[in-house]
């Protein structure tokens, strides 16, 4: 860098900590005083590798309990990408200036954002292959019972980004749907699709694991289906000028991100939940209770969070070539 550039920048920095009232000179002299940045201090990962607890000594619980954690964060990208797209592209930068595109939302970086939330649901379900074939089966049907009442079945930031995807409507359980669409948003979330798969198989009552899981996050999903009833990804798409809706681009992004979510990673729990928890004699409940059988395969829900996207052909058939190829081979 030479003298200029390093005017310039210093001019510019001055410029930046005066809007805020600040002294450039005293963060300079910080800057002087600041040690190097480190990977391990920057990622934390001496505390990263602190999270992992097993229940038992069974060692292939440790591959079961950091697989889910990995979830966990990359849902965690999902939904930070969906916060970008319903604010229209708006970042809020720390002295507090606005960056992107405030009035609507650009097509380009919709499509951007969408691409990567691809990526991620890609990621997670080809890598799924760690739990499908990376536990011992008798490891895993030992240590599950250690677990109970707990369930993948409640991942609440998947379900943020379900709330965060589509109206309340297309999450419904598929035969409530028509009577519901006019009901309120509480009224349709009582009838959410994956309540009726964490219901006691023999009474049919609501599960512990159902009932544990509602009991902490239900004021945060009514109040997100309500934050996003007119901003999640469906609205902020038909928010779009009408030449952008019909971006070829667009349109393929959306329609794989509903496959990402609503098929293929479904899909690929039940592939696990087969190999786990079937036997020539019956099906083994799962740790929560949940209605494996009926929950899982995407076929059975038809949730879609972009119906307007699919024919009825597509619809009608939604999830049952995946299943038959995946499955049966």
């Amino acid at each position: 860098m030479n003298k200029d550039q390093l005017c310039e920048n210093l001019e510019k920095l001055n410029e930046k900590y005066q809007s805020m009232g600040q002294d450039a000179s005293s963060y300079l002299d910080g800057l002087l005083l600041s040690n190097y940045t480190n990977y391990w201090d920057y990622i934390n990962v001496d505390t990263l590798l602190t999270l992992q607890k097993t229940k038992t000594d069974f060692p292939d619980e440790l591959i079961f309990v950091m697989y889910h954690q990995i979830t966990e964060l990359y849902f965690k990208l999902c939904l930070h990408e969906i916060e970008q797209v319903a604010g229209n592209g708006k970042i809020v930068t720390n002295s507090g200036e606005d960056r992107g595109w405030n009035e609507e939302l650009n097509p380009d970086y919709f499509i951007a954002r969408m691409e990567r939330m691809v990526r991620y649901f890609e990621a997670l379900t080809k890598s799924f292959e760690i739990m499908v074939q990376g536990m011992e089966k008798e490891q895993f049907q030992r240590f599950r019972m250690a677990l109970l009442p707990a369930s993948g079945f409640q991942s609440a930031q998947y379900r943020l980004i379900e709330f965060s995807s589509t109206p309340i409507t297309n999450l419904v359980q598929k035969d409530k749907r028509e009577a519901l669409q006019n009901a309120s948003l509480e009224e349709q979330y009582e009838k959410v699709y994956w309540k009726q798969g964490a219901t006691e198989l023999e009474t049919g009552k609501k599960t512990l694991t159902l009932e544990q899981f509602e009991r902490k996050y239900q004021p945060e999903f009514i109040s997100r289906i309500k934050r996003f009833e007119n901003c999640n990804l469906w609205r902020k798409y038909q928010e779009l000028q009408k030449a952008d809706q019909e971006n070829e681009k667009l349109i393929e992004v959306l329609r794989n991100f509903d496959l990402q979510v609503n098929v293929f990673w479904p899909l690929v729990h039940y592939k696990s939940a087969v190999r786990y928890l079937h036997s020539k004699e019956s099906d083994i409940e799962a740790t929560g209770g949940t209605n494996w059988q009926k929950y899982l395969p995407p076929r059975f829900q038809k949730r879609i969070f972009f119906p307007d996207l699919w024919s009825e052909e597509e619809k009608e058939e939604w999830g049952k070539g995946w299943v038959m190829e995946q499955i049966v081979g």
